[in-house]
């Protein structure tokens, strides 16, 4: 069975983001100054071949761990979708 995974990859929240600081810069230089965060992050669709769902789940943790998410800076979520 084909199983639709969705990763999302962001910086850890004690971590500095930069690419977050500099569009909250750029938003505030619009105008745009309700906004008081921005974080900036990966999301990542993968469609895994699996026998179950348990083993799509450990699949996509392993490529998360693996490739996917840098464990010192970031952290990730797993999400199936239909």
């Amino acid at each position: 069975m084909t199983y639709n995974v969705q990763i999302k990859v962001m910086p850890l929240k004690d971590l500095l983001d930069p690419q977050g600081k500099a569009i909250l810069g750029g938003l505030n230089n619009l105008g745009i100054n309700t906004i008081q965060d921005v974080r900036v992050g990966k999301h990542i669709t993968l469609q895994i071949d699996a026998a179950s769902e348990e083993e799509a789940r450990k699949a996509a943790d392993e490529a998360s761990k693996k490739l996917l998410a840098n464990p010192v800076m970031e952290f990730y979520e797993i999400e199936f979708v239909n």
